[in-house]
């Protein structure tokens, strides 16, 4: 067969042509309300609930390194991003699977440290962990979570749906996830260079981090934002669409447009940075803005909403309006703080296969 690489086309490229080898497949599935292309699977149980179900594999050296992430860290972690996937369908979690692929140098504790984090987790997001399965790894922690949830049909919520007009909203604070990351990464290589130098172990090269624990708590311990779905649930909100921040809001952002089929504008004066996100940037003189559009990770929920429903997330302050959606011939834009406008599509977020 002919070679392409897979980096020649990025993780989204791969994604839309494994889309269309698996569409056969959906004939004479009805039920199936949404495949390939949302956050979730959508698959209506009844007239009046939607399940929706996904998946999120975790492997080490790729998504988490094991030098600075603790095992009950990264446990919830893999709880959390899951959770935050069906949170931006405007459901809410039921059942979890678990697989691992494990070295063989691992120790039973080190797994059970592991599973404590998942349970903990899962406790304070109403699932439940059913089941899963195990296997031996020759390169590293590998953890597969595959996730069901629920919700009305009245309230489901997709990123197909925004409108030109709507009110383009995000939760929480950007950037800090990031920023936990730089931080982490410079304290591995300080450390590493004191051991490829052999100088004798000493507590000197464990750094106090305690100045930049909200950052790295973002990095490590990421909270879905099941919140902000209740609260949508209390008040009869339902967005016209919705994602996770996952992969930055510039990134994100493209997803809804994309499926929408509009634009989008949005103004930098109003993305809520997180406030330690800026201390670290200014610290290692780099741009935070850039970390919160394309830092990812973040798993805030990015979500639109009709105009007229502005009056009904006023009271809350982890809500910030940051732009309007547009006609798709518009493009998907950013204003600076000088007035300038400046192209999203230029701005790429996480990608696995690109180079």
């Amino acid at each position: 067969m002919p070679y392409k690489a897979i980096s020649d086309i990025g993780e989204f490229g791969l994604i839309e042509r494994i889309s269309k080898l698996v569409q056969p497949t959906l004939a004479g599935k009805p039920a199936l309300v949404k495949g390939i292309g949302d956050d979730c699977a959508v698959y209506r149980l009844s007239e009046t609930t939607m399940q929706v179900a996904t998946t999120d594999l975790l492997a080490e050296q790729v998504h988490f390194d094991l030098l600075f992430s603790p095992l009950r860290h990264l446990g919830s972690k893999c709880i959390s991003v899951n959770v935050s996937d069906i949170c931006a369908m405007n459901a809410l979690p039921s059942y979890a699977m678990v697989s691992l692929a494990v070295p063989s140098s691992f120790s039973v504790g080190m797994i059970e440290e592991l599973y404590t984090g998942m349970s903990q987790a899962a406790s304070e997001y109403g699932l439940a962990i059913a089941g899963g399965d195990t296997s031996h790894s020759r390169s590293g922690l590998v953890v597969t979570v595959s996730m069901t949830g629920e919700v009305s049909a009245e309230r489901i919520t997709m990123r197909s749906g925004a409108q030109p007009g709507d009110l383009i909203c995000v939760t929480g604070t950007l950037g800090g996830a990031a920023a936990g990351l730089k931080v982490l990464m410079r304290e591995k290589h300080i450390m590493l260079e004191h051991i490829s130098d052999n100088e004798p172990y000493s507590n000197s090269i464990i750094a106090d981090l305690e100045e930049y624990r909200n950052a790295i708590r973002h990095q490590l311990l990421p909270a879905a934002r099941i919140d902000i779905v209740k609260f949508f649930h209390e008040r009869n909100i339902v967005p016209s669409a919705m994602i996770d921040v996952s992969d930055g809001i510039g990134s994100d952002l493209r997803h809804i447009c994309a499926s929408s089929g509009t634009g989008a504008i949005i103004l930098e004066s109003r993305i809520p940075v997180n406030p330690q996100a800026r201390e670290i940037a200014d610290e290692l003189q780099e741009d935070v803005i850039t970390w919160s559009l394309a830092g990812g990770e973040d798993y805030e929920l990015l979500f639109t909403l009709p105009p007229e429903s502005a009056c009904s997330i006023e009271d809350r302050r982890d809500i910030a309006v940051i732009g309007e959606i547009t006609e798709k011939e518009t493009g998907i834009l950013l204003t600076d703080i000088y007035g300038m406008t400046i192209n999203l599509s230029d701005l790429a977020g996480y990608d696995h296969f690109r180079r």
